[in-house]
């Protein structure tokens, strides 16, 4: 069998971090020579007792691109994200370093060196990537992808993953129908056997093969399964293959069984002990930082249609157990004067013209972080809902409960990846991205999230 895609994808990262460690070199030095510009016999002794000093600076700091994800063989990231994570890279690399010289006084650069050798890596690490991208685009770098089936679950990476964008990582070399299972994938999509499944993925030279059956009991191949794995293809169940290249969970085809041992759900004390620490820093910080803002949003609201100009508004959080959360008074004070509670809508007439501008902004949602401080809320997590609508959705939506395993967020992964919700079927939709950010939250993907919201404000997406 030929080499793989992944073992080609491996070596290609490897050629990338060798390219990359030696431009931070390559900042290092020019770092030295900007810092010692006017001082020649400071740059000569500086040069001559820097190269043991200057291999910290590419193991640090693409150590902490691996951290996060640049090194990843199949990983999709579009040009804000890469930013952010060199951003991230590059951040925590030089803390360390930091912490390196403190330590070892001995290693110590200087901050002058070392703050040149930080802007000037970053910038050649995006220009390098921003020049690889074309390579990593390839077929050649892409795992080929058999599914294994053709009806109407397999049908649904047709359906939901068209876009080139969406196969980034992977090259679909079609669909092998299983028999005695009816077939909605279009014929030219579908592929003959070629034997057992073995010599078929050995013919396509298959790295992965997605097993996506409408019907499981008795109609997987299994012995010829289990001969795949022994030749070290990849076989992955359709719910997986969703959730690690959409970044979602399938409602239609996850089971019980798979959310319980796929992993995930960490609840640890580290984890949770990381999590509030993140959550009081990042409150508080921004507390402070926004007081001004608040400030002249509550006196806006004063001024259009007088007090009060707080909302509080019983939400459902962790466990299922109501709190009261704090919000700016966006709307009317006769907004639901018959008690009723409503979806929000575009363009809603119980809106006031400050209350549009701050939900578009996401002002209104400022004083949830006394909400966060108090422990009723996390920074990021799913969006609390009210008692009224959860009821609804508990009763329409299967796995809606799930969403309450974790702290409500004041911004959070489905508020990313899916517009403003106002129905049971957009609360369906966001429930996808909502499961899997609660089986795969973490301390770095918080992080991530914090600053991905930044773009959702400033390009005022998803607000209404």
């Amino acid at each position: 069998m030929r080499a793989t895609s992944t073992s080609k994808g491996k070596q290609a990262m490897r050629m990338l971090w060798v390219i990359e460690a030696t431009v931070l070199v390559a900042a290092f030095a020019a770092a030295v020579w900007l810092r010692y510009f006017n001082d020649a016999e400071a740059r000569v002794y500086f040069m001559s007792v820097a190269p043991q000093r200057a291999l910290a600076v590419p193991l640090f700091l693409t150590g902490a691109m691996m951290a996060f994800g640049l090194y990843h063989v199949h990983g999709r990231l579009n040009r804000i994200d890469l930013l952010l994570r060199v951003a991230l890279s590059f951040a925590f690399g030089g803390v360390g370093l930091l912490v390196l010289f403190y330590l070892i006084p001995d290693s110590h650069i200087g901050r002058g060196v070392l703050g040149f050798t930080l802007l000037l890596g970053a910038a050649g690490v995006l220009l390098v990537r921003l020049a690889a991208v074309p390579l990593f685009a390839a077929e050649t770098f892409k795992r080929r992808i058999l599914v294994l089936g053709a009806g109407r679950n397999a049908d649904l990476i047709n359906q939901r993953m068209r876009r080139r964008s969406d196969r980034q990582s992977f090259r679909l070399v079609g669909y092998l129908p299983i028999p005695g299972q009816p077939v909605e994938v279009c014929r030219s999509l579908q592929v003959e056997p070629r034997g057992r499944l073995l010599e078929t993925c050995r013919w396509l030279e298959v790295d992965e093969v997605v097993v996506a059956p409408d019907e499981r009991r008795g109609m997987l191949p299994m012995e010829e399964m289990l001969e795949c794995a022994e030749q070290g293809i990849v076989l992955t169940d359709l719910a997986q293959f969703f959730e690690r290249e959409a970044g979602v969970i399938k409602l239609g085809i996850v089971d019980p069984s798979s959310l319980v041992f796929s992993g995930g759900f960490d609840h640890s004390l580290p984890r949770m002990l990381s999590k509030r620490c993140f959550d009081i820093t990042a409150a508080s910080l921004l507390l402070v930082a926004s007081a001004p803002v608040m400030l002249v949003v509550a006196l806006c609201i004063w001024f259009e249609s007088g007090g009060p100009i707080l909302y509080r508004q019983t939400r459902v959080g962790l466990g299922g157990r109501s709190f009261d959360l704090i919000k700016f008074r966006s709307m009317r004070t006769d907004a639901e004067k018959d008690g009723i509670a409503r979806w929000a809508s575009k363009d809603d007439d119980r809106t006031t013209r400050v209350g549009r501008v701050i939900r578009q902004t996401r002002l209104d949602e400022l004083p949830q972080l006394v909400n966060v401080l108090r422990g009723e809320m996390s920074f990021v997590g799913p969006r609390p809902e009210r008692p009224q609508f959860v009821d609804q959705l508990n009763s329409q939506i299967r796995y809606y409960s799930i969403r309450h395993s974790i702290k409500p967020g004041l911004t959070g992964w489905a508020q990313l990846r899916y517009p403003y919700g106002a129905s049971v079927r957009d609360a369906e939709e966001k429930l996808k991205f909502d499961l899997f950010y609660a089986k795969n939250h973490g301390l770095l993907f918080d992080i991530m999230i914090l600053l991905q919201t930044v773009e959702v404000v400033v390009f005022r997406r998803g607000g209404r």
